[in-house]
């Protein structure tokens, strides 16, 4: 199936389906000389498991990873890394139901109608939500790249349900210790009241994701058809619930002036602002590369939908199986992971021009 490789330098390839045995990847690429275990993958797997926080579904899945390549006594050699983690929790059954309609919101159209009629019904098959177990696996070792180069990268949630957390309370580097990946703790009451709701009616919520990249070097990025800007769209955009993108202001920016929109340099090589995000001209400023993601509600919700069947004709079904209220908080890492994957696949190919 082409479109399952991300990446350049370093390459990621992510195989399995969601009522498979199992799911995970293959990265190459990754330099030789890191210190790798399967504890450094599974605190990031940990993160985005079933069964975590209060718009998480029902699946009991533990997610461990194995790696089985691309390492020597705890090290990474520079040959591929080779990853797996079984699916131990599937109830295919619930999907029986669903195997000759569509359901409003998913994948089952589009892969119904490329793929010659054939597709995997059981949880949308290779469109479902677990192939990002393979991307957080990958994220973790890409994580490891960039802390040689003291680069980290923070993630939260933004926005829940419609619920937005004031810019001043963006505390990122902290998220990830809090229900939600709330940016801030005032936030989770508010956030609970709105999907205890969305819970009684039967429906799912969307949201936005905010990313940091703090550290990232100046020079990053390939003019002109593989921007900086434009990889890291790519990545994100490459999750199956992320409908939008925004670099640094996105969208508020075509409201400003291009003497509020600048970011003044400063003596030293600083910057006054970053409305741009830390791109300029496609290429890395030397300024944090500030993201934001806007993520669809769950497809799967618990009322009656009009839809069709394969031969076309009218359809009312009622979703069954176990599934997230919202994509949030457990998108979170995976979109962290991805932006990792871009940055450090970047920074690997800068490593070619060093020599300025």
């Amino acid at each position: 199936m082409s479109g399952s490789t991300f990446g350049r330098i370093l390459r990621l390839t992510s195989f399995g389906e969601s009522h498979g045995p199992g799911v995970g990847g293959v990265l190459d690429g990754c330099p030789a000389g890191i210190a790798l275990s399967d504890a450094d993958i599974q605190a990031e797997l940990d993160l985005r498991k079933p069964g975590r926080g209060p718009t998480a579904t029902e699946r009991e899945e533990t997610d461990s990873v194995r790696l089985l390549s691309g390492l020597f006594e705890g090290m990474t050699t520079g040959t591929p890394i080779a990853f797996y983690v079984a699916n131990e929790d599937q109830r295919s059954r619930d999907y029986g139901e669903l195997a000759d309609v569509f359901r409003p919101g998913h994948a089952d159209w589009g892969y119904f109608q490329k793929f010659c009629g054939i597709r995997d019904h059981r949880g949308g098959g290779r469109a479902s939500g677990r192939e990002t177990v393979a991307r957080v696996a990958a994220g973790a070792i890409a994580k490891k790249i960039l802390q040689r180069h003291k680069v980290v990268i923070h993630a939260g949630c933004a926005e829940l349900g419609g619920i937005a957390a004031p810019p001043e309370e963006m505390d990122l580097a902290g998220a990830f210790a809090r229900p939600y990946f709330a940016p801030s703790e005032d936030m989770v009451a508010l956030w609970d009241a709105r999907v205890a709701e969305a819970r009684a009616a039967g429906d799912t919520l969307g949201g936005i994701v905010a990313i940091a990249a703090v550290n990232v070097p100046a020079g990053l990025g390939e003019p002109v058809f593989d921007k900086l800007e434009a990889v890291l769209a790519h990545a994100l955009m490459s999750v199956g619930a992320v409908k939008g993108v925004e670099i640094g202001d996105g969208f508020a920016a075509a409201r400003l002036t291009g003497s509020q929109n600048n970011d003044p340099l400063l003596p030293g090589g600083g910057f006054a602002s970053n409305h741009a995000g830390g791109t300029l001209g496609g290429i890395s400023s030397g300024q944090d590369i500030v993201l934001r993601a806007a993520v669809k509600p769950i497809a799967s919700i618990a009322q009656k939908q009009h839809t069709v069947d394969t031969r076309g004709r009218p359809r009312e079904i009622l979703i069954g199986g176990r599934h997230d209220l919202s994509a949030i908080p457990r998108i979170v890492p995976v979109l962290s992971a991805m932006t990792a994957l871009a940055l450090a696949d970047a920074l690997l190919l800068q490593k070619r021009m060093d020599s300025c």
